[in-house]
C-alpha cells in the first residue's frame, strides 16, 4: 500500500486534479461538480505550508479576478467543529484575492479528504509551483513528518526531491527566529543560513555575513573556526523500523478486526489509527476497546 494518502485518496485527487492538485481535470466515475461556495463558509488550512502572501501579489490577482472572475476552482474539504464548513486544501491565494476583490462566493471542488491528504496536496502544490520561501519549505517538511509520521525518504518521494535536499533545507528550521526573518527578507541567502545552522551562535554569524558581505565560501571558512551546537540536527531518525511497524499493525488488526495504522513521531510519541467501514463495525470496535 502506498504510504501517501492512506490508500487511494491522494492518487485519486492527483488523477482528477492533474499534476498540480488545483488544476481541475475531472475524469472517471467519481465526478466532482464545481459549486459556488460563500466565502464566509470557508476557512484557511492551519497546516498550509505557505504563510506569507505579499500585498502586491494579492492586489494583482484581485484585479484580474474583478475583470475575468476566478478561472480555476479552489479545492475544499468538509470539516466539523470549526467556525466554518469548508477548509481550503488548495487555492488559498485565490481565496484571499477573491475577498480582496469583493466577491461573496468562489467556485470550488469539495472532496472528502483526510487531514493527512490535505497536508500532502498543499505541500505538493506549493513546492511544484515554487510558492514557498526556504523557511516555509523547511517548516512544511518538519510539520508533515511530525504530524503524519513520515520519514525523510517518504517526504522525498512525495515531492520528488532527494533526501539530501530535504535534510539540508530542514536545517533552516533549527535557526533562531531572528535569523529566519533575515532569510525571509533576503538579508542573507538560504545557503548562508544552512551553513551557519550548525554553529553555536548563528545570530552573530548572520550579522557578520551582512556587515562584511561574506560569500557562502567565506561563511563556510568562518563556521569551521566557530564553536558548533551540542544539540542534534533537525532530523532525528525514528526508533521503530518498518518491519516492526507492520507486525504491530497486523497484531492490532487480528485482535480488533479492523485496519490499524501505527505512526511513530520523533521523541517517542505517536498515534494508533483504527479504521472502520460501517457504523456496525464501529460499535463492535468500541465494545472491544471498552471491555
Amino acid at each position: 500500500m502506498s504510504k501517501f494518502g492512506m490508500g487511494r485518496g491522494l492518487a485519486d485527487i492527483q488523477h482528477e486534479m492533474g499534476n498540480v492538485p488545483d488544476i481541475s481535470v475531472l475524469t472517471g466515475a467519481g465526478r466532482v461538480v464545481v459549486k459556488q461556495i460563500p466565502l464566509a463558509q470557508i476557512g484557511a488550512n492551519p497546516d498550509q505550508p505557505r504563510k506569507t502572501f505579499t500585498e502586491s501579489e494579492l492586489a494583482d490577482l484581485a484585479a484580474s479576478i474583478k475583470e475575468r472572475g476566478v478561472l480555476q476552482p479552489i479545492l475544499l474539504r468538509s470539516v466539523t467543529g470549526r467556525p466554518y464548513l469548508y477548509e481550503i486544501v488548495a487555492g488559498e491565494r485565490r481565496f484571499r484575492a477573491s475577498k480582496l476583490a469583493g466577491l461573496s462566493e468562489i467556485p470550488a471542488l469539495i472532496k472528502q479528504i483526510t487531514p493527512e491528504n490535505a497536508m500532502e496536496i498543499a505541500l505538493i502544490e506549493n513546492v511544484q509551483r515554487e510558492n514557498l520561501n526556504p523557511i516555509e519549505e523547511s517548516a512544511a517538511y518538519k510539520n508533515i513528518m511530525d504530524k503524519c509520521g513520515y520519514e525523510l525518504a517518504d517526504v522525498a518521494r512525495l515531492i520528488g526531491k532527494s533526501e539530501s535536499y530535504i535534510r539540508n533545507i530542514m536545517r533552516l528550521d533549527t535557526l533562531p527566529v531572528d535569523v529566519k526573518e533575515m532569510v525571509e527578507r533576503g538579508d542573507i541567502s538560504a545557503s548562508h543560513a544552512r551553513t551557519i545552522a550548525v554553529a553555536e551562535n548563528p545570530t552573530a554569524l548572520a550579522k557578520k555575513i551582512i556587515d562584511d558581505k561574506l560569500s557562502v565560501a567565506d561563511t563556510e571558512k568562518m563556521v569551521r573556526n566557530t564553536a558548533r551546537k551540542t544539540t542534534g540536527r533537525a532530523y532525528v531518525p525514528k526508533t521503530i523500523d518498518a518491519r516492526t511497524v507492520q507486525e504491530i499493525e497486523s497484531k492490532l488488526h487480528s485482535a480488533l478486526g479492523v485496519k490499524a495504522k501505527l505512526r511513530e513521531k520523533r521523541g517517542g510519541a505517536g498515534q494508533v489509527i483504527l479504521e472502520f467501514a460501517t457504523r456496525t463495525q464501529m460499535q463492535e470496535l468500541v465494545e472491544k476497546l471498552t471491555k
